[in-house]
């Protein structure tokens, strides 16, 4: 049997989801328990209860569809239980592809890892990387938020033309920049990976892994496709769709490259710039 999907490693991740289960299911109950408290009448806590699951199906689709990307190289397993817990789609794929080019192990997640001792890295990098925000949260969160938030409770005093008085405008110039420091991180991420799909360098004997054709496609089709479905939720006001949005993009522009890789030509399919 694969050492990537042994035994005992599915007891293991067998062992770790049901724990996932048995919390959400704790807290799930404590929910209800305290809507009753609130007086909220048994309609309501069930409408709170299918939106929220209609809202996981979205997440769902996208960690799905990472479990299927990272299962080449890592199996089944280790991609299961890091996306089960508190994995996130963008930093596993970054820390399984860095871990794998530091151990020099080829082709990233596209060629199998045969090497337990790379496997194990891998595996350790993925799960230590993402635990330092667990244990440091504690000591630095609360007292960066409260700094944050003296920031901008601060006032300053302007003078009115009209009224030769002073009145207080809350400042909001720390405020606004960590507003907008979380998009200006999360489109950093996307242009990297942009970047990567129409310039990035790969490894001359392994195919997939430069920019190319292949690439290109996927990429375009997911924009396109993304930005369709956004429109029509918009114009519609399907607010249920929107957090299907980007992983309807990922899927169909997934399906599309296999489709292209089969229909194009040989010498288009595996055209890469460079590669």
């Amino acid at each position: 049997m694969d050492f990537k999907e042994s035994t005992g490693l599915y007891l293991i991740a067998g062992g770790v989801i049901l724990f996932v289960l048995a919390q959400s299911i704790f807290f799930l109950v404590k929910a209800l328990k305290q809507g009753k408290v609130l007086g909220l009448d048994k309609k309501r806590l069930t409408n709170a209860i299918t939106s929220s699951a209609l809202f996981t199906i979205p997440s769902a689709l996208s960690i799905l569809a990472t479990v299927i990307a990272l299962a080449p190289s890592l199996g089944l397993v280790i991609p299961w239980v890091r996306l089960s817990v508190i994995g996130n789609l963008m930093y596993e794929t970054t820390a399984a592809e860095n871990a794998m080019e530091g151990l020099g192990h080829t082709g990233g997640t596209a060629v199998e890892v045969t090497d337990p001792a790379v496997f194990a890295g891998i595996a350790w990098v993925m799960t230590i990387g993402i635990c330092f925000s667990l244990v440091l949260l504690p000591f630095i969160a609360k007292p960066l938020h409260k700094k944050f938030m003296n920031a901008g409770k601060k006032e300053e005093k302007i003078e009115t033309e009209d009224k030769k008085e002073n009145t207080e405008k809350k400042s909001n110039g720390i405020a606004g920049f960590i507003d907008l420091l979380t998009p200006a991180v999360f489109i950093g991420l996307i242009g990297a990976f942009v970047a990567r799909a129409i310039a990035g360098a790969g490894k001359p004997e392994i195919f997939g892994d430069g920019a190319g054709v292949l690439s290109i496609i996927t990429l375009v089709v997911a924009v396109i496709v993304s930005l369709i479905f956004e429109v029509i939720a918009k114009k519609f006001k399907l607010t249920w769709l929107e957090p299907f949005v980007m992983p309807i993009g990922m899927i169909v522009a997934m399906v599309v490259a296999v489709v292209a890789f089969n229909v194009l030509p040989a010498d288009i399919a595996i055209l890469e710039w460079r590669g």
